[in-house]
């Protein structure tokens, strides 16, 4: 039986990157997979291949800053599939970099609320559709960015990030006894479109290799096994964990 036979999943961000890794490895291991992101004609190929391939899939375009959508991307699991077994809050952004002075307060409530509240919203109304299964997976996508490592000019991204630890760790001791467990995963530096504009010139891309022990980046489908194992009963006794996932960069100093 595959890892996900008989699952419901909502993956954010699912338009490219980690999450489109993602709904691609789920669906092939069995889940029934609601996509969401901003990008219409991306999810629609993304929907696509994966019938295409024999899985199920929907798509809802939307922002994930926006309670409605948290709440009508569970309505359309329960409604498309029957209900929610596993929940990927990917969806985020860089936001506003530079030194901390410079930064805007509009940039940094904005990066707080795509990366750190839009996963509360999330969890919101997700939780309760677990429960209503008797348990399930709760995954966040943190970073080792203000986790382990701190870097200049990423305060926004890094208290974000580091905020959804703590979200996770506060939300699978309050529903572990109900069944529900609750993850973050945090990559290193990942081939996805947020580090390539990130690391957007040769010297930059070969200092960001250079800072994980296995010299160099992961690929998103590298990732996604890792959430795979988050959300499959692989991980059964796992809660409340930050799960590196980061190629050694956290342990690194050569």
């Amino acid at each position: 039986m595959s890892a996900l036979s008989n699952k419901v999943a909502i993956i954010t961000g699912a338009s490219s990157g980690i999450g489109y890794a993602t709904a691609k490895l789920f669906a092939r291991e069995g889940a029934k997979v609601v996509v969401a992101a901003r990008r219409q004609p991306e999810l629609d190929a993304l929907v696509e291949e994966i019938t295409q391939a024999g899985g199920h899939a929907v798509a809802l375009v939307g922002d994930v800053k926006d309670e409605a959508f948290a709440k009508a991307l569970v309505e359309l699991a329960i409604g498309r599939f029957g209900g929610l077994d596993v929940a990927f809050n990917n969806a985020g952004t860089l936001g506003e970099m530079g030194a901390t002075p410079d930064v805007t307060l509009a940039g940094w409530e904005d990066t707080i609320r795509t990366n750190l509240t839009s996963s509360f919203l999330g969890a919101k109304y997700q939780l309760p559709a677990m429960l209503d299964r008797s348990g399930g997976s709760l995954i966040f996508t943190s970073t080792f960015v203000g986790y382990t490592v701190g870097l200049p000019g990423m305060a926004a991204y890094a208290a974000s990030k580091a905020g959804l630890i703590g979200l996770t760790q506060s939300l699978a001791s309050e529903f572990g006894a109900k069944g529900v467990r609750v993850n973050a995963i945090l990559p290193g530096g990942t081939d996805t479109p947020m580090s390539q504009a990130f690391a957007n010139t040769p010297d930059t891309l070969a200092f960001v290799q250079g800072l994980h022990a296995l010299k160099r980046m992961a690929l998103p489908e590298e990732i996604a096994k890792s959430v795979l194992y988050l959300a499959s009963d692989a991980s059964s006794f796992t809660t409340g964990t930050a799960l590196l996932v980061d190629g050694g960069l956290s342990i690194n100093r050569t």
